[in-house]
């Protein structure tokens, strides 16, 4: 979801994108009246119940541009302090292309899904180079950058630049399937989407419908009443079987946090993944084992963590000052390997979610 784009009515429309010429709306079973009063209804519902997000406060591109790959995949609620602090350290898209890798993804930690933020980096330093840090005018230039697909350049274009083109999310999609009253192929839900668009107010339009879908149209029990384009809908509330859901893995891991040092100079261990790994390549973490370490007088089991990554849900046994220790090619048991760093330097580095949390938790950061 985006910022709000204030497109005064009145004033000359802007042209339609390619992108959006494919889909005259001739299709849609709305049309004249019916469709001017659901755009105002819509619109209306919009400008007095949407939520105040940071990223509705500009039509900066860039900052438009972050919350959009923030929210793939991601709640609204665990990405507001992340953009707040992101923009801190990145307040513009040269500041992003010049920075080093571990350095944003030291700043996106917490948010999973890092290969965002290295296609984020990525397409900032292409801005930059290819394109003088400016970014396409249009959804048509903005699909051209690494790591935009058609829903974040109509969604940019549109809120940004005011450019009539649609966009299509899941929320979008569940809205659509309910006026409808049933399941429309990919290529429709664009097409009617965009034959609803209201095109004085493209990002405005487009951010409703999303709205209405995150707020009202939610998956299960939708507030029907509270819907403000109730009278349009064919299903009336009705809503079709969940599909099964994919089934989480259970897994248990053993992390070590051990600490050195003083008060004044405390230091942490941790280990780096291989920059090979699928998930969280590169980042750093605290020393873990899918087995428990032998038992020892030393060993102090301080708390039991819950923490889930794509479809596995972990449960985490934290120790203080034992380290696990990994099985070797040859079966024997070796200390894992790491670097003791300054808690100074840690919320520096790229470090993984789960370790975070168990830093925070224990106040060390």
């Amino acid at each position: 979801m985006g910022t709000s784009a204030e497109i005064l009515h009145g004033t000359q429309l802007p042209a339609v994108s390619p992108v959006a010429v494919a889909f005259d709306g001739s299709s849609s079973r709305l049309t004249g009246r019916e469709l001017q009063g659901f755009r105002r209804a819509l619109l209306r519902w919009y400008d007095a119940n949407r939520r105040d997000l940071p990223w509705r406060e500009t039509r900066d591109p860039y900052r438009i541009w972050l919350s959009e790959i923030m929210l793939q995949q991601t709640r609204v609620a665990a990405v507001l302090e992340h953009y707040r602090i992101f923009l801190e350290r990145f307040p513009d898209v040269q500041a992003l292309a010049s920075a080093t890798e571990d350095s944003v993804l030291a700043a996106w930690s917490g948010l999973g899904y890092y290969r965002r933020a290295r296609m984020l980096h990525q397409c900032a330093k292409e801005i930059v180079r290819k394109h003088g840090g400016r970014f396409g005018q249009d959804s048509e230039g903005l699909l051209e950058l690494p790591g935009i697909g058609r829903y974040t350049a109509a969604a940019i274009a549109s809120i940004a630049f005011g450019e009539a083109v649609a966009v299509v999310d899941g929320n979008v999609e569940r809205v659509l399937r309910r006026l409808a009253g049933t399941e429309l192929s990919k290529p429709r839900y664009w097409q009617e989407a965009q034959a609803l668009l209201a095109a004085a107010r493209p990002g405005d339009s487009n951010q409703a419908m999303m709205e209405l879908g995150a707020m009202v149209c939610v998956p299960r029990e939708p507030r029907c009443l509270l819907c403000p384009v109730r009278k349009w809908c064919v299903a009336k509330g009705e809503v079709q079987p969940a599909a099964l859901q994919v089934r989480q893995r259970k897994v248990q891991i053993w992390c070590s946090l051990e600490c050195s040092g003083g008060d004044r100079d405390v230091k942490v261990r941790l280990v780096q993944r291989s920059r090979k790994e699928s998930l969280m390549a590169g980042m750093w973490e605290l020393p873990q084992a899918c087995e428990p370490p032998g038992l020892s007088p030393a060993l102090t089991h301080w708390r039991t963590f819950r923490h889930s990554i794509t479809v596995t849900d972990y449960t985490v046994h934290v120790l203080r000052n034992a380290v696990p220790r990994k099985a070797s090619s040859s079966g024997r048991r070796q200390r894992a390997k790491g670097e003791w760093v300054a808690l100074d330097q840690i919320l520096e580095m790229p470090i993984t979610g789960l370790t975070r949390k168990i830093l925070r938790a224990s106040g060390l950061i």
